[in-house]
């Protein structure tokens, strides 16, 4: 496994002549401690079509300096990034070449910008010695490997956090550097601004005077395939690397994806995009497994914690860790795999193509504002129809099923506004605010259902071992309970969201849809 760090620092333009003012008037700087001159050789590699850059990604080999190696660079936020390195060796290294799986895939990775740096190193220091920040002057000579063999050289400081540190200090820092009339960069990083720097000329294309107009329906439909498809290739190394709600953030993409091929099936032709989301609904349900286990896990052990020790009879929690964990066994890896598999590798490349040639129905040239309500209307109806048929269901397993498949269409109704909100604005983004209450009622009562049925199971386990199965049924019971006043408070909640006014907006965005 890679060597990892968040790595946060803010760049300076500079010139040759640039020198730094005095920064151990800096608050909490006691000492600046200069660490002399140190040449760096760093070659950054993409594909030749720049995917890496694209997604602001940077993998670079470098030798020089108290870190060579390999180094990839993940965009976390504005001036911050994780940096995960690995020693320095004549290929790239399988855990790093996996991380960029997602948007590589079957093309190859070529040098394309080589940077020589004079780094010039100072370190700001507290009262006790500690390491503040480094602060760098970079002489910089960047050379294009291919597409050209430009060059462009610069000079720019560098401030970069101490591990732990607080990022308060490099405003600080900052203000320091203003006072003196330095600049902060416009480029967030040294390739990009190589990259820009050295890029080749475009000749434009003769008569080629692009679209005019407004944007149609269908350039909305496609921006948000195309913002969920880099959502989905974008988290795919967050998974691998096991990150915080990286699977679910995931498989939401995907599932937001599915939603809106559907939704706006008279924008895009079906033809093409049913096999798409068959593909996702398959993604999703894989990464599914996982997350789906997760949520149940951590609901059973919340009801377990809120109950009185009393009421906790035989071993309990022994039995719920070890059924849990037969139960995730292996589910990680096998995630990992299916993220390397061809199946998964083939529904990114057809994505790609979809959206390098849209099929496109004659609706998508419609404005917005008349294609894309239908559709949000279409949804509505369609989860009106499944509401009501629940609420007139007896309590029991056909009514839990039934609202099983509101909740579905509730959230399809969600993402349909979601997609149409660009286009549409508050309208959209209130009706999407609606059917999100909605969703988390059902989605609540859901994972009621399948607690109990969880919670049945793990009695039976422990009968059958000759446990008391006291505390389950205990479990069950609360379970229970908490489904049925769910269901008391469903009529209340379709109430605020299926109101006249609401409908009337939604009608209002589409004059004439019937």
């Amino acid at each position: 496994m890679a060597d990892s760090k968040r790595e946060i620092e803010r760049k300076y333009e500079a010139t040759a002549e640039t020198r730094l003012p005095d920064l151990s008037r800096v608050a909490g700087v006691s000492a600046v401690a200069h660490r002399g001159v140190s040449e760096l050789d760093a070659v950054y590699y993409d594909t030749e079509d720049l995917r890496l850059a694209a997604g602001s990604l940077t993998l670079r080999r470098r030798t020089g300096g108290s870190d060579a190696g390999w180094h990839l660079k993940f965009p976390v936020a504005s001036g911050i990034r994780d940096e995960l390195r690995e020693p320095l060796s004549g290929t790239l290294p399988s855990s790093l070449a996996g991380l960029l799986r997602s948007r590589v895939r079957k093309r190859e990775l070529v040098p394309v910008v080589q940077l020589r740096t004079a780094r010039d190193v100072h370190h700001l220091l507290d009262a006790e010695g500690a390491l503040l920040a480094e602060v760098s002057i970079d002489t910089v000579r960047a050379e294009r490997l291919t597409g050209g063999s430009a060059t462009a050289a610069w000079t720019e400081i560098e401030v970069e956090l101490a591990d732990d540190g607080d990022p308060a200090f490099l405003d600080a820092v900052e203000r320091r550097l203003r006072k003196a009339d330095v600049r902060p960069s416009a480029s967030p990083s040294k390739l990009a601004r190589a990259l820009a720097e050295t890029a080749p000329e475009r000749k434009p294309d003769k008569g080629a005077g692009g679209r005019t107009g407004q944007p149609t329906a269908g350039d909305h439909v496609l921006a948000y395939i195309r913002h969920q498809t880099e959502a989905i290739v974008t988290l795919d190394p967050a998974v691998r690397r096991d990150l915080p709600d990286s699977v679910h953030q995931m498989r939401v993409a995907t599932r937001r994806l599915r939603s809106a091929m559907r939704t706006y099936r008279k924008i895009l032709d079906r033809g093409v995009t049913d096999p798409l989301g068959a593909e996702l609904k398959w993604l999703a349900a894989e990464l599914g497994v996982d997350r789906d286990q997760e949520v149940l896990d951590a609901r059973l052990r919340a009801r377990l914690d809120a109950l009185p020790g009393t009421l906790i009879l035989g071993p309990v929690r022994g039995r719920l860790r070890i059924w849990s964990a037969a139960r995730r066994g292996g589910s990680r890896r096998r995630t990992v795999g299916v993220l390397d598999g061809k199946r998964y590798l083939a529904l990114l490349e057809s994505l790609d193509a979809l959206l390098a040639a849209p099929p496109l129905l004659p609706a998508a040239s419609r404005a917005p504002e008349q294609a894309l309500p239908r559709a949000v209307l279409r949804e509505y109806e369609r989860l009106t129809t499944r509401v009501g048929h629940a609420l007139e269901l007896p309590p029991g397993h056909d009514r839990d099923l039934a609202l099983h498949d509101a909740r579905k269409a509730a959230k399809r109704a969600r993402y349909a506004a979601e997609a149409a909100r660009p286009a549409i604005g508050k309208p959209a983004m209130r009706f999407a605010k609606r059917m999100k209450d909605l969703q988390t009622l059902l989605g609540d009562h859901q994972d009621s259902v399948v607690a109990r049925d969880a919670l049945r199971t793990l009695a039976v386990q422990a009968h059958a071992a000759g446990e008391p199965a006291f505390t389950w049924g205990l479990l069950y019971g609360r379970e229970e309970a908490s489904a049925a006043a769910e269901e008391r408070e469903l009529p209340e909640v379709w109430k605020r969201a299926s109101r006249p006014r609401l409908r009337a907006a939604l009608e209002g965005w589409a004059p004439g849809y019937a």
